[in-house]
């Protein structure tokens, strides 16, 4: 497929949003781009990364670096995944199934939202790259079963529940603008739901469905429930406190995601880089440790490896890429991450994420 704009080809992530702010609506850039009040720590999750510094070793054999690992039993090239994110058919007509087949053509893991613009069933078939299933904890706790079995039934490898949203953060962006869908789409592994909502509730789509639909009084004892209900692995995605990782693993988590919901939910919550290295201590390699939040550089990649992260995942790049060239875009994305952190690891000194340890990084000092 042939960059169908004029210029330069997009390179970096930045470059990709740069060229998908000029392809989506101003209601689609802004929900896709846009986080919690007034945006503190949307910002610092890309500031926290710049105010580290890696102190690389020299003269260490770096002519062939591995940059594989190993999470929840699938092995994968590079340690970059891609995150769930809702509504991809915005970005492009493609979405989802798109998405998850530029993942599957990387070897890499792709996780789809509960609130995906095609069905869980749809993309489970359209490649045959490893999958995971990010799952809200419904009212309706019938639906959050069915959910639960039809992920397992298609051929997911792993549930990830996000815990940070009994409701929704308030997006300023999207109250202005109404945010909906537009005609044609709709949240498909929630079909029967959506459409049982009163009208009155369909203007402003993502809070009214959270606000009637999401148990807000969810615990930590109900996630013994959910784990009873599968035998797929379970992950609690939005954990930013070393006690509540820890809390996780009890509760018989496989994992944690370190994450903020992409500073979408509580302004003034830590970057995720930040929160990182005391939750992968607390836990002390009893689980596994993943981060999202702030990613858009190979040596990005590389700090949150050294401070513990297994892997990452990626969102907000993954939708630039969808936007702006459908899912040669993604592909083009993902591999450009892998391949700057291979850079990065080559002029670090670390032949191996095994390598890349928390020594290489240093807090730059204030200037």
């Amino acid at each position: 497929m042939q960059d169908p704009r004029p210029g330069p080809s997009p390179l970096t992530v930045d470059d990709f949003e740069r060229a998908a702010r000029a392809r989506l609506s101003k209601m689609a850039y802004d929900y896709y781009r846009s986080g919690a009040d007034e945006g503190r720590t949307l910002r610092e999750n890309r500031r926290a990364f710049r105010r580290l510094e890696i102190h690389y070793r020299v003269l260490v054999d770096v002519a062939q670096r591995d940059m594989s690992t190993t999470v929840l039993g699938t092995r994968v090239p590079f340690p970059i995944l891609v995150a769930p994110t809702a509504y991809q058919r915005l970005a492009h007509p493609d979405g989802e199934i798109a998405s998850s087949r530029a993942a599957s053509e990387l070897g890499t893991i792709f996780t789809l939202s509960t609130l995906s613009t095609t069905s869980l069933e749809a993309v489970a078939g359209a490649s045959p790259g490893p999958k995971w299933f990010q799952l809200y904890v419904h009212k309706d706790r019938g639906l959050t079963r069915a959910l639960v079995e039809r992920a397992e039934s298609s051929g997911y490898r792993a549930l990830m529940l996000t815990v940070d949203t009994p409701v929704l953060g308030r997006r300023i962006a999207d109250v202005r603008n109404g945010f909906a869908l537009p005609e044609g789409l709709v949240m498909a592994n929630l079909v029967d739901a959506a459409a049982a909502a009163p009208a009155e509730e369909r203007g402003s789509l993502l809070a009214s469905y959270v606000a009637s639909r999401h148990d807000a009084s969810l615990t930590w004892r109900d996630v013994g429930w959910l784990a009873s209900l599968t035998k797929l692995p379970l992950l609690l995605k939005g954990i930013v406190r070393p006690d509540d990782a820890v809390r996780a693993l009890d509760a018989g988590a496989a994992g944690v995601v370190v994450s903020n919901h992409g500073a979408r939910q509580l302004d003034g919550a830590p970057a995720t880089i930040e929160a990182l290295p005391a939750i992968a201590d607390a836990v002390a390699g009893r689980c596994l440790v993943l981060m999202d939040g702030g990613i858009r550089w190979g040596t990005d990649v590389l700090k949150a490896i050294a401070l513990g992260a297994r892997a990452v995942l990626v969102g907000r790049p993954v939708l630039w890429g969808l936007a702006a060239l459908g899912g040669e875009g993604v592909a083009r994305v993902l591999a450009g991450l892998r391949d700057e952190l291979s850079i990065a690891m080559a002029l670090a000194g670390c032949p191996t994420l095994a390598s890349i340890d928390r020594d290489l990084i240093r807090r730059a000092q204030a200037r």
